[in-house]
Protein backbone atom coordinates (compact mmCIF):
# COMPACT_ATOMS: atom_id res chain seq x y z
CA UNK A 1 0.00 0.00 0.00
CA UNK A 2 1.44 3.30 -1.08
CA UNK A 3 2.17 6.14 1.30
CA UNK A 4 -0.44 8.31 -0.43
CA UNK A 5 -3.16 5.70 0.11
CA UNK A 6 -2.24 5.37 3.78
CA UNK A 7 -2.44 9.15 4.24
CA UNK A 8 -5.81 9.22 2.48
CA UNK A 9 -7.17 6.48 4.78
CA UNK A 10 -5.94 8.35 7.83
CA UNK A 11 -7.68 11.50 6.62
CA UNK A 12 -10.93 9.60 5.97
CA UNK A 13 -10.85 7.93 9.40
CA UNK A 14 -10.15 11.26 11.09
CA UNK A 15 -13.03 12.86 9.20
CA UNK A 16 -15.40 10.04 10.23
CA UNK A 17 -14.35 10.42 13.88
CA UNK A 18 -14.88 14.18 13.78
CA UNK A 19 -18.30 13.82 12.15
CA UNK A 20 -19.36 11.20 14.70
CA UNK A 21 -18.22 13.44 17.55
CA UNK A 22 -20.08 16.39 16.07
CA UNK A 23 -23.30 14.38 15.67
CA UNK A 24 -23.00 13.03 19.22
CA UNK A 25 -22.49 16.54 20.56
CA UNK A 26 -25.50 17.78 18.60
CA UNK A 27 -27.67 14.96 19.94
CA UNK A 28 -26.57 15.71 23.48
CA UNK A 29 -27.24 19.41 23.03
CA UNK A 30 -30.70 18.75 21.63
CA UNK A 31 -31.40 16.27 24.41
CA UNK A 32 -30.36 18.84 26.99
CA UNK A 33 -32.63 21.48 25.45
CA UNK A 34 -35.54 19.04 25.40
CA UNK A 35 -34.99 18.15 29.04
CA UNK A 36 -34.73 21.82 29.99
CA UNK A 37 -38.02 22.55 28.22
CA UNK A 38 -39.74 19.53 29.68
CA UNK A 39 -38.64 19.93 33.29
CA UNK A 40 -38.38 23.71 33.60
CA UNK A 41 -37.50 24.63 37.21
CA UNK A 42 -36.97 20.96 38.03
CA UNK A 43 -34.10 20.91 35.53
CA UNK A 44 -32.40 23.80 37.32
CA UNK A 45 -32.94 22.21 40.74
CA UNK A 46 -31.41 18.94 39.54
CA UNK A 47 -28.37 20.71 38.04
CA UNK A 48 -27.88 22.59 41.32
CA UNK A 49 -28.14 19.34 43.28
CA UNK A 50 -25.35 17.93 41.09
CA UNK A 51 -23.19 21.01 41.82
CA UNK A 52 -23.62 22.40 38.32
CA UNK A 53 -22.80 19.16 36.49
CA UNK A 54 -25.34 19.33 33.66
CA UNK A 55 -24.29 15.95 32.28
CA UNK A 56 -25.03 14.17 35.55
CA UNK A 57 -28.29 16.08 35.96
CA UNK A 58 -29.44 15.25 32.45
CA UNK A 59 -28.62 11.58 32.92
CA UNK A 60 -30.74 11.56 36.05
CA UNK A 61 -33.64 13.35 34.36
CA UNK A 62 -33.42 11.06 31.32
CA UNK A 63 -33.59 8.05 33.63
CA UNK A 64 -36.73 9.49 35.25
CA UNK A 65 -38.36 9.93 31.84
CA UNK A 66 -37.42 6.38 30.88
CA UNK A 67 -38.97 5.00 34.08
CA UNK A 68 -42.08 7.16 34.27
CA UNK A 69 -42.58 8.95 30.96
CA UNK A 70 -45.17 6.49 29.69
CA UNK A 71 -47.05 6.27 32.98
CA UNK A 72 -50.78 6.52 32.30
CA UNK A 73 -52.75 8.25 35.02
CA UNK A 74 -56.45 7.88 35.63
CA UNK A 75 -58.87 10.77 36.16
CA UNK A 76 -60.61 11.06 39.49
CA UNK A 77 -64.32 10.45 39.81
CA UNK A 78 -66.35 13.50 40.79
CA UNK A 79 -67.05 12.05 44.24
CA UNK A 80 -63.36 11.34 44.82
CA UNK A 81 -62.41 14.87 43.76
CA UNK A 82 -64.99 16.38 46.09
CA UNK A 83 -63.79 14.26 48.99
CA UNK A 84 -60.17 15.28 48.47
CA UNK A 85 -61.06 18.96 48.12
CA UNK A 86 -63.11 18.82 51.32
CA UNK A 87 -60.24 17.23 53.21
CA UNK A 88 -57.73 19.77 51.89
CA UNK A 89 -59.98 22.65 52.85
CA UNK A 90 -60.32 21.19 56.34
CA UNK A 91 -56.53 20.87 56.62
CA UNK A 92 -56.11 24.52 55.62
CA UNK A 93 -58.73 25.72 58.08
CA UNK A 94 -56.96 23.79 60.84
CA UNK A 95 -53.71 25.66 60.27
CA UNK A 96 -54.19 28.52 62.76
CA UNK A 97 -54.90 26.25 65.71
CA UNK A 98 -52.72 23.29 64.70
CA UNK A 99 -50.13 24.10 62.00
CA UNK A 100 -48.25 20.84 62.52
CA UNK A 101 -51.33 18.68 62.12
CA UNK A 102 -52.47 20.77 59.16
CA UNK A 103 -49.21 20.29 57.27
CA UNK A 104 -48.98 16.61 58.17
CA UNK A 105 -52.49 16.02 56.81
CA UNK A 106 -51.70 17.93 53.60
CA UNK A 107 -48.56 15.83 53.13
CA UNK A 108 -50.54 12.60 53.58
CA UNK A 109 -53.26 13.87 51.30
CA UNK A 110 -50.87 14.67 48.45
CA UNK A 111 -49.42 11.17 48.68
CA UNK A 112 -52.92 9.69 48.65
CA UNK A 113 -54.15 11.77 45.73
CA UNK A 114 -51.06 10.98 43.67
CA UNK A 115 -51.50 7.27 44.33
CA UNK A 116 -55.18 7.57 43.45
CA UNK A 117 -54.23 9.13 40.12
CA UNK A 118 -51.96 6.16 39.33
CA UNK A 119 -48.55 7.37 40.47
CA UNK A 120 -46.38 5.09 42.66
CA UNK A 121 -47.77 4.70 46.16
CA UNK A 122 -46.84 7.07 48.95
CA UNK A 123 -45.10 4.27 50.84
CA UNK A 124 -42.25 4.83 48.33
CA UNK A 125 -41.93 8.59 48.61
CA UNK A 126 -38.79 8.96 46.49
CA UNK A 127 -40.25 7.01 43.58
CA UNK A 128 -43.53 8.87 43.82
CA UNK A 129 -41.74 12.22 43.68
CA UNK A 130 -39.62 10.99 40.77
CA UNK A 131 -42.74 10.11 38.78
CA UNK A 132 -44.49 13.34 39.71
CA UNK A 133 -41.45 15.34 38.60
CA UNK A 134 -41.84 13.92 35.08
CA UNK A 135 -45.52 14.78 34.76
CA UNK A 136 -45.81 17.84 37.06
CA UNK A 137 -42.32 19.38 36.99
CA UNK A 138 -43.46 22.93 37.68
CA UNK A 139 -45.08 22.11 41.02
CA UNK A 140 -43.51 18.88 42.31
CA UNK A 141 -41.20 20.86 44.58
CA UNK A 142 -44.24 21.86 46.59
CA UNK A 143 -44.60 18.21 47.58
CA UNK A 144 -40.94 17.98 48.59
CA UNK A 145 -41.27 21.14 50.63
CA UNK A 146 -44.37 20.14 52.53
CA UNK A 147 -42.98 16.65 53.14
CA UNK A 148 -39.83 18.15 54.68
CA UNK A 149 -41.97 20.57 56.67
CA UNK A 150 -44.16 17.76 57.97
CA UNK A 151 -41.10 15.78 59.08
CA UNK A 152 -39.62 18.86 60.75
CA UNK A 153 -42.89 19.66 62.48
CA UNK A 154 -43.15 16.10 63.74
CA UNK A 155 -39.75 16.63 65.32
CA UNK A 156 -40.94 19.78 67.11
CA UNK A 157 -39.57 22.37 64.70
CA UNK A 158 -42.71 24.52 64.53
CA UNK A 159 -42.45 26.28 67.88
CA UNK A 160 -41.39 29.72 66.61
CA UNK A 161 -43.12 32.28 64.41
CA UNK A 162 -40.49 31.83 61.67
CA UNK A 163 -40.98 28.06 61.72
CA UNK A 164 -44.74 28.50 61.54
CA UNK A 165 -44.29 30.85 58.59
CA UNK A 166 -42.25 28.16 56.83
CA UNK A 167 -45.08 25.69 57.36
CA UNK A 168 -47.56 28.19 55.95
CA UNK A 169 -45.46 28.80 52.84
CA UNK A 170 -44.99 25.07 52.33
CA UNK A 171 -48.74 24.52 52.51
CA UNK A 172 -49.39 27.32 50.01
CA UNK A 173 -46.81 25.96 47.56
CA UNK A 174 -48.10 22.40 47.87
CA UNK A 175 -51.60 23.57 46.99
CA UNK A 176 -50.53 24.17 43.36
CA UNK A 177 -49.61 20.50 42.90
CA UNK A 178 -52.78 19.42 44.67
CA UNK A 179 -54.85 21.49 42.22
CA UNK A 180 -53.08 19.98 39.21
CA UNK A 181 -53.65 16.45 40.48
CA UNK A 182 -57.27 17.05 41.38
CA UNK A 183 -58.20 18.70 38.10
CA UNK A 184 -56.10 16.47 35.81
CA UNK A 185 -53.75 19.21 34.65
CA UNK A 186 -50.03 19.27 34.04
CA UNK A 187 -47.66 17.23 31.91
CA UNK A 188 -49.09 14.75 29.44
CA UNK A 189 -47.76 11.30 28.60
CA UNK A 190 -45.22 11.45 25.79
CA UNK A 191 -44.96 15.25 25.80
CA UNK A 192 -41.53 16.81 25.30
CA UNK A 193 -42.40 20.26 26.56
CA UNK A 194 -42.81 21.48 30.10
CA UNK A 195 -46.14 21.82 31.79
CA UNK A 196 -47.62 25.26 31.96
CA UNK A 197 -47.45 27.13 35.20
CA UNK A 198 -51.05 26.77 36.26
CA UNK A 199 -50.92 28.09 39.77
CA UNK A 200 -53.04 31.13 38.94
CA UNK A 201 -56.40 31.32 37.19
CA UNK A 202 -56.55 27.72 35.97
CA UNK A 203 -59.23 26.09 33.88
CA UNK A 204 -60.76 23.00 35.38
CA UNK A 205 -62.11 19.95 33.59
CA UNK A 206 -65.60 21.46 33.60
CA UNK A 207 -64.39 24.43 31.54
CA UNK A 208 -64.71 26.88 34.43
CA UNK A 209 -61.93 28.75 36.13
CA UNK A 210 -60.50 27.45 39.37
CA UNK A 211 -58.15 29.20 41.76
CA UNK A 212 -56.15 28.19 44.77
CA UNK A 213 -58.39 30.00 47.23
CA UNK A 214 -56.69 30.13 50.60
CA UNK A 215 -58.73 30.77 53.71
CA UNK A 216 -57.86 33.34 56.32
CA UNK A 217 -56.01 30.59 58.16
CA UNK A 218 -53.20 30.91 55.65
CA UNK A 219 -52.78 34.66 55.51
CA UNK A 220 -49.36 35.89 56.56
CA UNK A 221 -50.67 37.80 59.57
CA UNK A 222 -52.51 34.80 60.96
CA UNK A 223 -49.47 32.56 60.50
CA UNK A 224 -47.14 34.93 62.29
CA UNK A 225 -49.53 35.38 65.13
CA UNK A 226 -50.21 31.71 65.70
Amino acid sequence: MSKGVIIALIVVVAAVVLIAAFLAKSRNANGGRNLRRRFGPEYERTVARHDGDTGAAERELSARVERHGQLRTRPLEAAERQQYETRWAAAQERFVESPRESVAEADRLLAEVAAGRGFPGGNDYDEQVSALSVHHPHHVNGYRRIHRAALAAAGGAADSSSATEELREALVEARALFDELIHDRGHRTGSTTGARDTSHGQHGSDGGTTRSHLPGALTRNHAKGS
